[in-house]
């Protein structure tokens, strides 16, 4: 089942961050669409729940050094 939803960020601040996160979350196996927004500094995330966790994204955004939320 495809679930979206929306995590905070804070940490999120310049292009670099963007690039980084959208490329580890959305190499992940099961994302089908995400977008960083740098004003809100929050994710968004489209993902395949049956291939991959939310647990298992905010892990990955963890492992690229930020704090989530949500």
């Amino acid at each position: 089942m495809s679930i979206e939803t929306t995590l905070q960020v804070p940490e999120v601040h310049c292009d670099h961050c963007k690039t980084s996160l959208e490329g580890a979350v959305g190499g992940l196996g099961g994302v089908s669409r995400v977008e960083v927004s740098i004003p809100d500094a929050t994710l968004d995330v489209t993902f395949d729940d049956d291939a991959v966790t939310l647990d298992t994204i905010k892990q990955t955004i963890e492992e690229q050094g930020y704090v989530v939320f949500g």
